[in-house]
């Protein structure tokens, strides 16, 4: 890879993704530079439809088209980040079938804007983060894949998830999206109409504990599996995962209502929290215990109930 393929994807990391760019600068070079470049293309895929205010969905489809082709190898490619991406497909072996599946997610996004279901929305997740999770696991060339991923796939989906419930008034204002299942809403009687207008409710604040509890799901699910990574690369993706998790402490925090106030999580709290992994990390090296004893998702919750991911939680 060049130096200067490598430069930007980092320049769009550092610029679009600061928690993630923190737990990127753990990872060893081997992996770090590939993972700019692995997040540049990402960008660059998802800003076609994010950032596509007054253009045509058929000019976003034509654009994601023309980007699956470059990615895959049937085109040049005409934009550094995407040249960077082809040839570090190449050489890390990253599947076709992964590439395909994220492109397929940033379409849907042209046309669809509500989720009936949780497994409609996971469906979304397993071509987006999920596969975002996997191409990382590619890089990073675990010695058992085959274990290894299931686990990439939960902690995506779950990063996925809590960026999600941390962006509902974000994704309303700025793409007209809601992206919890409309069968969580439905449970508890909060309709589109009140996200769309910012009325927060108690009734809001239940629906937003359910899922706040999947995605925990999800995160514990996906810390199992960091045992299964390589040596260097363990400490850097339970750093991410503390990060994010974070983000549940916040939302609890306002009571959960997100659509008056976007959760956030500062520069010096998230120093605090990589410093307090790190303590955890050098007394045990067990990825699990360093997790339950750092990050804001309750081993509690677990003894009470391990959610069940579909859509299976008990009418109030």
């Amino acid at each position: 890879m060049k130096d200067t393929h490598v430069q930007a994807g980092k320049s769009i990391q550092q610029r679009t993704g600061k928690t993630f760019h923190l737990a990127t600068r753990l990872l060893p070079k081997r992996v770090r530079h590939p993972t700019y470049v692995l997040y540049g293309f990402f960008r660059v895929c998802d800003e076609v439809v994010d950032d596509a205010e007054g253009v045509p969905p058929d000019e976003q489809e034509a654009q994601l088209e023309s980007f699956r082709a470059q990615a895959l190898g049937t085109t040049e490619p005409d934009d550094p980040v995407l040249e960077a991406f082809q040839q570090l497909r190449e050489s890390h072996d990253i599947s076709d079938e992964e590439v395909t599946l994220f492109i397929d997610a940033m379409a849907s996004d042209i046309t669809k804007s509500r989720y009936e279901t949780y497994d409609e929305l996971e469906a979304y997740m397993r071509g987006s983060a999920a596969a975002v999770g996997r191409m990382m696991t590619t890089i990073m060339n675990p010695e058992d894949a085959e274990r290894a991923l299931p686990h990439a796939t939960a902690l995506g989906e779950a990063f996925q998830l809590t960026n999600f419930l941390r962006d509902v008034r974000e994704d309303i204002v700025d793409r007209d999206r809601i992206y919890l299942p409309q069968t969580t809403l439905s449970r508890y009687g909060v309709t589109d109409e009140e996200i769309e207008n910012f009325e927060f409710s108690a009734a809001f604040a239940d629906a937003m504990r359910d899922e706040l509890r999947r995605a925990e799901s999800l995160y514990r699910d996906g810390v199992a599996g960091i045992q299964y990574l390589p040596e260097d690369c363990q400490f850097a993706v339970l750093v991410s995962a503390v990060l994010y998790a974070d983000y549940h402490r916040v939302i609890q925090a306002q009571g959960y209502d997100v659509l008056t106030t976007e959760p956030s999580l500062g520069t010096l709290r998230k120093l605090s929290l990589i410093a307090r992994t790190r303590w955890h990390w050098r007394k045990t090296r067990d990825p699990e215990t360093v997790f339950r004893a750092v990050s804001s998702v309750s081993s509690s919750e677990q003894r009470h109930t391990d959610f069940d991911r579909r859509d299976t939680l008990p009418t109030r």
